[in-house]
């Protein structure tokens, strides 16, 4: 059985109101998605239309509850909004999230039933792969829908969009070090990449030609182990993480590793990374990082590859065109450092302020 449920069905007032107060009161559309048959449980969230069509992938995760997910996909679909606006491309700003392990859950009958959700929504958003779904799973919601990209590249799609993600974070990482010691060199940089998923593991590869020293840390044991022997790197264990001596950080599993405890404890120059959401409150520690003179790259711009990767699929760009954008960020990391120092504000308000701009035009 499909069932669509509102937001106040779910959730009780006391949780609603602060909901309303940092996040929802700004989305557009809030579907909750369940189909017993199937066993999907999955929440598609729409943030602003004003550029374009709401386009963000949709992520598998176990989460422990559905108000975690909540929450995740409500951050998750307002960051994708700056990171449209704040790139140039014409979209506006959703995403989704099934709960669930990927691994040992899903099946063809729930990325059908999700893909059905999709459609119902006529476009307001486009679906995409992220964390736990992959290019396949993207074809088999392409029977339910159209509105989505991500498929795989022998059926005409963009692919898997996590090598041109990790290029994004590798040339904002190397603005970012531009503007810090005036060369965009890595050599011999001490990097630690937290998490090596797709996406850290080819971010991996760009410092690793670089030259870098990288340490890497996973929770998946087995993906830390294979690329560390494969490029003979150093693992640290969870509790080490930040009391590591580094040059970069580059955070690129989930998000808000950025908080009281581990600012406290880091030593690095440069944050720049891959994952989403990093700063657990913004406004607050973005703020505690300026204090520390730690330069961090906003997420929602060096992340931003995947999207220009998708968004080529639906402009019909080739590979060229897809990289030489991804490259811009680059230049825009820069520009966004150069104004927080300039005006002396966050790096992250630097970023929102421009975002918002091209939004409010």
């Amino acid at each position: 059985m499909i069932k669509i449920s509102t937001i106040n069905e779910v959730l009780p007032r006391s949780e609603m109101q602060l909901l309303e107060k940092y996040f929802y009161s700004e989305h557009e559309k809030i579907l909750f998605c369940n189909d017993s048959k199937s066993n999907l449980k999955a929440i598609i969230a729409v943030h602003n239309t004003k550029l374009g069509p709401g386009l963000g992938g949709c992520r598998m995760w176990n989460y422990q509850n559905e108000n975690e997910a909540l929450i995740d996909v409500l951050r998750l679909s307002r960051g994708m909004t700056y990171k449209a606006s704040i790139t140039g491309l014409n979209l506006g700003g959703g995403k989704a999230v099934i709960i669930g392990n990927s691994k040992t859950e899903k099946t063809k009958e729930m990325m059908e039933s999700f893909g059905e959700f999709v459609e119902s929504l006529h476009g307001k958003y486009i679906t995409a792969e992220d964390v736990g779904m992959t290019p396949s799973d993207m074809q088999t919601i392409s029977t339910k829908t159209s509105h989505v990209v991500g498929t795989p590249k022998e059926m005409g799609g963009s692919g898997d969009p996590s090598i041109v993600t990790a290029y994004g974070v590798y040339m904002g990482i190397k603005g970012a070090a531009k503007f810090r010691w005036g060369n965009d060199s890595l050599s011999n940089k001490k990097v630690f990449v937290q998490g090596v998923g797709k996406v850290g593991s080819y971010l991996v590869n760009y410092l690793n030609k670089e030259g870098c020293e990288i340490m890497i840390h996973d929770i998946d044991d087995s993906k830390m182990e294979k690329i560390s022997k494969k490029y003979r790197l150093k693992k640290v264990s969870k509790n080490e993480m930040f009391k590591q001596e580094m040059d970069i950080y580059s955070p690129c599993a989930l998000g808000a590793t950025l908080n009281d405890e581990n600012i406290e404890n880091l030593s690095c120059e440069i944050i720049a990374g891959a994952a989403n959401n990093q700063l657990e409150k913004e406004g607050v520690h973005d703020i505690l990082l300026k204090k520390k003179n730690i330069l961090y790259a906003p997420d929602f711009l060096i992340n931003a590859g995947g999207l220009i990767n998708v968004y080529s699929e639906l402009k019909k760009w080739d590979q060229n065109k897809t990289l030489q954008k991804t490259e811009n960020i680059y230049d825009t990391t820069i520009s966004i450092l150069s104004r927080s120092k300039i005006e002396n504000i966050s790096t992250h308000e630097a970023a929102l302020s421009i975002a918002k701009e091209r939004l409010s035009n």
